[in-house]
């Protein structure tokens, strides 16, 4: 099933997302956030992004690398994770979100994370990485947390963005998938 999206605007986007029950089935809701993710051309996709206010996403970074990248990209889903650490250079990349189409901006992220979490067979698993799979993660948990790349914005940056936000919120804007915008 393919959901539609939340819009900029939503109070769930807003607010942290809560811990799921471990050892609960989760098969069918990930199988449909990669293919709701798919079809919007994402890379990545939180539970709240879909009206579901738990501790789940799911990240395609192969789909940012090119073939002579070192870095290897991951599809994976990720259950109750927590960034244990960030560290590294902090590196500037232009981000976009399905919440808030039409809108990018340059964000600056620490390069590398370790991160705990569960998989989809509720195995528990620490991993370290780096580059764009580390900064796909970054923006899908601030998604966990309640943070939008564009609260990262301050100054002229935020004010230049704003009508554009606004417009989401309205749903004065044009998308490939399904959206939700919030009720006024």
């Amino acid at each position: 099933m393919i959901y539609p999206i939340v819009a900029y605007g939503n109070p769930i986007l807003k607010r942290e997302a809560e811990e799921i029950e471990e050892g609960k089935e989760l098969n069918n809701l990930i199988e449909d956030m990669f293919a709701t993710m798919d079809h919007a051309s994402g890379v990545g996709l939180a539970a709240p992004q879909i009206n579901q206010g738990v501790r789940l996403f799911v990240i395609d970074s192969t789909l940012m690398l090119d073939e002579d990248d070192e870095e290897k990209g991951v599809r994976r889903a990720f259950i109750n994770p927590i960034i244990l650490d960030e560290y590294g250079d902090k590196f500037s990349f232009e981000e976009g979100c399905l919440s808030i189409p039409d809108v990018r901006a340059e964000i600056i992220r620490p390069e590398t994370l370790t991160i705990e979490y569960f998989d989809e067979n509720w195995n528990l698993k620490e991993e370290e990485f780096s580059g764009m799979t580390a900064r796909v993660i970054q923006h899908e948990y601030d998604h966990l947390e309640g943070i939008l790349f564009v609260d990262y914005l301050k100054g002229l940056k935020k004010r230049l963005v704003q009508s554009k936000l606004i417009e989401v919120s309205k749903g004065k804007v044009s998308t490939d998938y399904r959206m939700i915008y919030p009720v006024k």
